[in-house]
């Protein structure tokens, strides 16, 4: 019998190679693996932001109340230190550093405070209206009068979480003056008396 060069581990030709095969399942696998992992990581993507959103939800809402008060505080001092500001200048302004403080307080909580400046325009959804008043001067239409309450900006999203209160100013022409009798277009002649021939 005639032996072929090859050996006895020679392969018929045309016969699949079993290490070819091995190594297209391992392929197989290993990218069946990092589908899986690219799939696992993309969930926990989306849990680590969904906690991280309900993380600063649970923060709006155990600080939402905090902040209310410290906005009420602020308001109150800052009314309080303008009322005092012609008796008592040292106290008033003790009174205007209090309210800052509460100020960085809010800051702290994740908040800005904005006020509503006088001679700025009105700005829905950054100012609230509290009422009016009257102006004679039309470039002054629609703008702050005067400013009442300060508003709240959410730092993180830029969202305003309340509008700054103020009154505005409305125009109203002023009354025309009474307008002069053209004499001259007056008729003269008295008509005649009722029953007289």
């Amino acid at each position: 019998m005639d032996e072929s060069p090859e050996g006895p581990s020679a392969q018929e030709p045309g016969a699949p190679d079993p290490v070819l095969g091995r190594l297209e399942r391992v392929e197989a696998q290993l990218a069946e693996f990092h589908r899986r992992s690219a799939h696992r990581e993309s969930i926990i993507d989306r849990l680590h932001e969904e906690n991280q959103q309900f993380r600063d939800g649970l923060r709006r809402v155990i600080l939402e109340p905090v902040v209310t008060d410290l906005l009420r505080l602020h308001d109150a001092m800052a009314r309080e230190a303008q009322r005092m500001a012609a008796d008592d200048p040292k106290a008033a302004k003790l009174m205007g550093s209090f309210a800052d403080d509460v100020t960085m307080a809010v800051e702290r909580c994740g908040y800005e405070m904005f006020p509503a400046l006088p001679g700025e325009p009105f700005t829905t959804g950054r100012h609230a209206p509290a009422g009016t008043v009257a102006t004679d001067d039309p470039s002054l239409d629609n703008t702050v009068a005067e400013p009442l309450s300060a508003g709240l900006l959410e730092i993180e999203s830029g969202k305003v979480r309340r509008a700054a209160r103020a009154r505005l100013y409305r125009y109203q022409a002023p009354p025309a003056p009474d307008d002069a009798v053209d004499l001259a277009l007056v008729d003269h002649h008295d008509p005649d008396p009722v029953g007289s021939e």
